[in-house]
């Protein structure tokens, strides 16, 4: 298996982060990355994406927003060479920029049909390859040398088969994501055999039916928004979106629990972790993520020391 194509899924308008989404696509909120520059939230996912060996990038969004992302990283890129003759950081920043602009295709997604009706919009894009999909709200902190991409993709090319990464999440969370359960391999004790997987269960439902052996107390398997998946995903999802079930909402991990009867399928406990930026607090407590693990390290745990210092001295006693 070789894996040279991914898919982002960007074509949602974050209702959840109105009235900021209401001007500019979720995905190109700005956000402070590691290397100290302010980015889109949509390049740095596409950097762990190309830093994983990725070559080729779909982007699925809303009609009309590929002219808005293409104007971005054009414009980006030239007024940085305008603004900073001659600076070696903004030539290297322009250049990843133009690089990453040349490396994306786009498939509109006409209406929001679920999320897997997004990621069928680029079948033709796929081609009958196996391909990283990434969510368009989600960042990744890998703990690692590699990128939590590249995790995935060294399992899935070893394995020959599909792989979604997974995390241990707090039962209060699980509402927030696909939930799975599945054997642990014995070889690999960050590696299950997929069983079951749920959208978004609840705490009765996941301790009767999702019970890992071995996690943590109070702990599920859930997604962490990065997949390799096979082509036999689109042949799934073109049967669901054919009868609109499930009131018009295409879910993928309906199509990824009759995947793991199909084929092979594998779940990695991904050495890093997940920030979903579509939840209350969710780009924040990213940002906040980043800026610790990166060049700013020493100057943001000063800020949240002196900010938590004022906090408490404000505070009534």
């Amino acid at each position: 298996m070789f894996i040279s194509k991914a898919v982002i899924t960007a074509a949602g308008r974050g209702a959840r982060q109105y009235p900021a989404s209401d001007t500019v696509q979720k995905a190109m909120l700005p956000i402070v990355d590691r290397d100290g520059l302010t980015k889109p939230v949509l390049q740095i996912i596409a950097e762990e994406a190309l830093e994983s060996g990725i070559e080729e990038i779909c982007v699925v969004s809303a009609p009309g927003d590929e002219a808005v992302y293409r104007d971005h990283f054009r414009n980006y890129a030239r007024n940085l060479r305008t603004s900073f003759r001659d600076v070696d950081w903004a030539d290297d920043q322009a250049q990843r920029l133009l690089h990453l602009e040349e490396r994306l295709t786009f498939a509109v997604q006409d209406e929001p049909r679920g999320y897997g009706h997004a990621v069928w919009c680029a079948r033709e894009f796929a081609g009958g390859d196996p391909f990283l999909l990434l969510l368009g709200d989600h960042l990744y902190l890998s703990s690692d040398p590699r990128r939590c991409a590249r995790q995935l993709i060294e399992l899935a090319t070893a394995e020959s088969c599909a792989v979604s990464a997974v995390q241990a999440t707090q039962e209060h969370l699980i509402h927030q994501y696909g939930t799975l359960t599945g054997r642990r391999l014995t070889d690999r004790p960050d590696v299950y055999a997929i069983d079951e997987i749920i959208e978004k269960p609840n705490p009765t439902l996941a301790e009767l039916r999702l019970h890992v052996p071995g996690l943590r107390a109070g702990h599920y398997l859930c997604f962490f928004g990065m997949h390799v998946l096979t082509p036999t995903v689109f042949e799934l999802l073109d049967e669901a979106v054919g009868d609109r079930r499930e009131h018009g909402a295409i879910q993928l991990t309906s199509a990824l629990n009759q995947l793991a009867r199909r084929e092979k399928y594998l779940a990695l406990e991904t050495r890093g972790q997940r920030f979903n930026l579509g939840v209350k607090f969710g780009t924040i407590e990213a940002q906040v993520a980043l800026a610790m693990s990166g060049v700013d390290r020493d100057r943001i745990l000063a800020v949240l020391l002196d900010a938590a210092a004022r906090i408490e001295q404000a505070s009534p006693r």
